[in-house]
């Protein structure tokens, strides 16, 4: 039996083919890059029937290299917090809006939760503009009357794909709707965004799966027999990639974004631990619940510094990082792309200050990517207050394999605690089917980490080995 796994990101579109025990087969990958659509008012859309034609044409590549000939499930990890509104013909009437979209606000006069921290402990969320809550009100008053029902990503993709796509709870929990412990529908979160339950998408039910349209069956007849689980909300699915799936172990994984989050086991029913203020929680799957914080800035800190200030490149680049000394006189405000939740800071409100004549690019690099370092060093703190001792650290994501300068910055910042790294590019789309597969638990003894908190040095040919 093979699994297709597929990564519905940001910035990129990913199928992978792996084997029974989700380890990746040799060239069965095809990626398309999407280009979401910025700008200094906050806007971070993505063209919704785009993004369906660039999954097709990896599910085509894979398909023409004989890659899905024996795939039986279908797993996937996808952003969380997407919506993209439908007419009554089930066509967008619009971009769909991702995480990084900073324009929504609250209506005049709409009142808010009558008890926020009730409301937070239970939907894991805040009346907040990355929310459902929010965004549904604001959508509605900018396109009229004409939206018949909203939709995430993932579920109008499935749409177009499958027989049915009802959502799963993990991406039902991004949505901020979600009473984590009851699963479903929270009525106080419905009313906020003006819908009723049943004008949301239907929640899928435990083991839900899904099976290709007649029309893509067609397609892609090996597929035609596949069992298509429930989409896995990409941080969750990230932190069981990572093998960070009970309290021992924090995830902080550094894709375009970046977060910190901690997996504990909470079946469906059971009463929840308690959720800091500055924390959010969402849903992995029925079983299991995860807890972080997330931000903005991730890789996309480097892209921009990458475009704008002419840095050397590759193993240089690393050199010039690890000769580069700390100058504490460099303070960095990473919101560049706004705040996530709880913040409500806009986009562009980014700042570097302590700058000097002696300044140079790297210096700059090196501060902004010290600072993220620095706030998860925070909130990790903020995530161990409920427990009785300290975790371990496993670094994930593409940011993080491509530099091992950050990846030693992150284990200074993170000191005392035993800091590792997950050499698997693609934790997203593993930790998927290792989801779907009901062997989450299994992933804490998967291979392929290691330390990073031992000295690293760079080597006489510009990269970087452990000292």
């Amino acid at each position: 039996m093979a699994i297709l796994a597929l990564d519905l990101g940001t910035s990129s579109v990913r199928g992978l083919v792996l084997d029974v025990d989700a380890a990746p087969r040799p060239g069965a990958l095809a990626r398309r890059k999407v280009h979401p659509v910025t700008g200094e008012d906050g806007t971070g859309t993505l063209d919704g029937p785009g993004y369906l034609a660039c999954l097709v044409e990896c599910l085509d590549e894979l398909a023409a290299g004989g890659h899905l000939r024996d795939v039986e499930l279908v797993a996937t990890s996808a952003q969380w917090h997407s919506v993209l509104p439908l007419g009554g013909d089930g066509e967008p009437l619009g971009p769909v809006l991702t995480w990084l979209d900073t324009r929504p606000e609250p209506l005049a006069g709409a009142p808010g939760p009558a008890d926020p921290d009730a409301f937070h402990q239970r939907t894991g969320t805040w009346w907040h503009r990355c929310y459902w809550t929010v965004r549904l009100p604001w959508l509605r008053e900018r396109a009229g009357a004409r939206i018949c029902r909203f939709v995430g990503l993932a579920e109008y993709v499935f749409g177009a794909l499958l027989d049915e796509a009802p959502m799963s709870v993990s991406m039902a929990s991004g949505a901020g709707l979600l009473d984590l412990r009851r699963l479903e529908w929270d009525a106080e979160a419905c009313e906020l965004a003006g819908v009723r339950p049943e004008d949301l998408p239907a929640l899928a039910p435990r083991r839900w799966h899904g099976r290709l349209r007649r029309e893509y069956a067609r397609r892609w007849p090996q597929l035609a027999d596949a069992r298509w689980a429930g989409p896995v909300g990409d941080g969750a699915a990230s932190n069981v990639g990572s093998g960070c799936v009970d309290p021992s172990r924090a995830a902080v994984t550094v894709g375009t974004s970046a977060a910190v989050r901690l997996l504990q086991a909470v079946p469906a029913g059971v009463q929840l631990p308690p959720l800091p203020q500055q924390l959010w929680r969402y849903r992995v799957d029925h079983e299991h619940v995860v807890t972080g914080a997330a931000y903005s800035s991730g890789g996309n800190l480097f892209a921009w510094a990458n475009r704008e200030l002419r840095l050397p490149a590759g193993a240089e680049l690393e050199a010039a990082l690890f000769r580069a000394t700390d100058d504490p006189r460099i303070r960095v405000n990473l919101r560049f792309g706004g705040d996530r939740p709880p913040g409500l800071a806009p986009a562009g409100c980014g700042e570097l200050h302590g700058l000097s004549f002696d300044t140079t690019a790297v210096d700059l690099l090196a501060g902004l990517m010290a600072g993220l370092c620095r706030m998860v060093a925070d909130d990790l703190a903020v995530l161990e207050s409920g427990l009785d001792h300290s975790t371990e650290v496993v670094l994930g994501g593409g940011a993080m394999a491509a530099s091992a300068w950050w990846r030693g910055a992150f284990a200074d910042a993170l000191a005392p605690r035993t800091v590792r790294h997950q050499h698997n590019p693609e934790v997203g789309a593993t930790g998927a089917a290792l989801v779907v597969l009901g062997r989450i638990t299994e992933a804490a003894l998967f291979g392929g980490i290691d330390r990073v908190d031992e000295p690293v040095v760079p080597t006489a040919a510009g990269g970087a080995s452990p000292g």
